[in-house]
């Protein structure tokens, strides 16, 4: 988890800088921000006014959000977006800095070498991050809703605690009284039944409470014999 919050506030930086920079070409008089987009059919200047506004919102939201499952919604939204824009613009046989989509950077030129090929990575970084947190996050999901969950009642105060199975003989502070226990099955206790005579075994933490009879069905109230 903590290396998929890196990449969100790795994205949200990103995005950040992508929607200062549209702004900062906003800004500008350069004659080819009257030109219509090839892909929105509206002039440049509010096709990247518009998807500067969308990165912004998405780098807000990455950089301030707490649900991470709506964060990388947004990222792979975004970044998808970005590349099927990018596939268009191959198609149509239209260079991608012509238009304000498909580009994490400038549209109105071409940043050379190196960084131009960096910057040039930066979707399929982000398009494939996002993609990746969100399928881990699924299958961790899975694994939570297959867990088997015991109980257990607490040494020292008594209250019962409810974890996951696969932590069993862990060491632990109770999180009711904060005294070192340690995680363990639940131990069974025996009891005769009132109606039928069987016996009945049940975990310590479930004393007191009325249950039907596995045997006879008759209601009856768990408790301790001695």
């Amino acid at each position: 988890m903590k290396v998929i919050k890196l990449f969100i506030y790795s994205a949200g930086a990103i995005f950040l800088a992508a929607a200062l920079e549209r702004l900062l070409i906003i800004a500008g008089v350069a004659q080819a921000l009257t030109l219509p987009d090839p892909l929105l059919g509206i002039p440049l200047r509010y096709a990247v006014l518009l998807v500067g506004t969308f990165e912004l919102a998405v780098a807000m939201a990455c950089l301030f959000g707490r649900q991470v499952g709506v964060q990388l919604g947004w990222l792979a939204w975004l970044t998808t977006n970005y590349m099927v824009f990018r596939i268009g613009l191959l198609t149509m046989n239209c260079h991608q800095q012509a238009t304000c989509i498909g580009s994490l950077t400038d549209p109105l030129r071409l940043t050379p070498g190196v960084t131009g090929f960096m910057l040039g990575l930066l979707p399929v970084y982000l398009l494939l991050g996002s993609y990746a947190a969100i399928i881990w996050l699924w299958m961790e999901g899975r694994k939570a809703k297959s867990a088997k969950f015991l109980k257990m009642s607490c040494s020292a105060c008594g209250i019962h605690i409810r974890f996951d199975g696969r932590n069993l003989g862990q060491n632990i502070s109770c999180p009711h009284c904060k005294n070192d226990i340690t995680l363990r099955k639940p131990d069974l206790l025996k009891m005769t039944c009132f109606f039928c005579k069987e016996h009945i075994e049940f975990p310590s933490h479930a004393l007191g409470e009325k249950i039907p009879c596995p045997h006879c069905k008759m209601d009856i109230t768990l408790k301790e014999q001695t």
